[in-house]
């Protein structure tokens, strides 16, 4: 997928269907020339839909159709027949999109299971026909109901990415590295800063034909919970990580402040992201000897206490099969 064709925000129009008219009809037959009446209901409009795909990972299919309208309810006729319902818009969305009113920003509702179904806008009602009309003092009601207009509204779609494992890191930590070895995943991967853009998705191969899906999201920088660089952007993909795997280079100026800032950024754009189980792996560590690794183990952990962290070379296959271990476990203790 390249990263013009990922799109996590659209703002799209939607109107449900119209409900048809009721019928007025008088019955006739070749001897009744004065039946009663018979017209029927108007059918309902069309619903306005959204449906979970699993296959699906962008709203791209948003990016230039962005109107839904529904069809209308026929008309009732003769005879009691009811008009037809208005044809259904069903809306594809990828699991983890959330729908939000534009003008007060208040979540509608989420689609996080493959083919679940959350009707976003209902089709008016059908009018009732006039034989629902008939009484004992009004015989011949020539009169029906018509049917009840659709509703038309603007939504925001946007997706927040559903991932085991989310990469947290500052640009060039080597995620897309880790990603590209831990999954048959091909992030863009180059040495220079903010070379992802977009989150990628691979799923990890683990033992006895298990697997579970990590997610590479794109930098954090110093201020991104308040906007600074694309901000939101990037944060919002990390609530629905179920564990949070911190990368910070071996050749970090230091690891622990590193660390302590990217905490800090998921704290104030969302505290209950603290809550999520943590694992810090300290990257690109084929550069250290093991004198240097022991060093370095001594002041992490003194500096990150309970965290638990590994040393880890994608590069030199370092400590990934530990790694994969380690995060698998962590999974299946949150799910327990």
């Amino acid at each position: 997928m390249t990263e013009g064709n990922f799109v996590d925000y659209v703002k799209i129009h939607v109107e449900s269907g119209n409900g048809g008219k009721g019928s007025v009809h008088l019955h006739r037959e070749k001897y009744i020339t004065k039946g009663g009446p018979d017209g029927g209901d108007g059918g309902r409009g069309g619903h306005i839909i959204l449906r979970g795909n699993q296959n699906l990972w962008t709203l791209v299919g948003f990016k230039f159709k962005r109107h839904f309208k529904a069809g209308h309810g026929g008309h009732g006729s003769k005879q009691r027949s009811s008009g037809a319902d208005g044809e259904d818009i069903y809306m594809d969305v990828p699991l983890g999109t959330v729908i939000k009113d534009p003008k007060t920003q208040e979540v509608l509702f989420e689609i996080t299971e493959d083919g679940e179904e959350k009707t976003l806008l209902e089709g008016g009602m059908g009018g009732r026909g006039n034989w629902h009309f008939k009484t004992s003092t009004n015989q011949t009601p020539r009169y029906a109901q018509p049917g009840i207009p659709g509703q038309e509204i603007d939504v925001i779609l946007e997706l927040k990415v559903l991932a085991d494992v989310g990469l947290v890191g500052f640009p060039n930590a080597g995620k897309s590295t880790l990603l590209s070895v831990i999954t048959s995943a091909k992030p863009k991967i180059a040495d220079y800063e903010f070379t992802t853009l977009t989150p990628n998705l691979g799923i990890v191969q683990h033992r006895d034909y298990q697997s579970f899906v990590m997610a590479d999201i794109p930098g954090i920088i110093e201020g991104a919970a308040e906007g600074k660089g694309l901000g939101h952007y990037f944060l919002r993909h990390i609530e629905r990580n179920a564990t949070l795997l911190f990368l910070i280079p071996a050749d970090s100026n230091d690891i622990s402040k590193e660390y302590e800032i990217l905490l800090d950024e998921l704290r104030r754009y969302n505290p209950e992201l603290i809550d999520k189980e943590r694992l810090v792996a300290i990257s690109k560590s084929d550069m250290l000897d093991d004198e240097l690794m022991d060093e370095m183990r001594v002041e992490l952990d003194k500096d990150l206490k309970d965290v638990p962290y590994m040393f880890i070379s994608s590069v030199a296959q370092q400590g990934i099969m530990e790694l994969k271990d380690r995060l698998w476990a962590m999974l299946n203790a949150s799910t327990n």
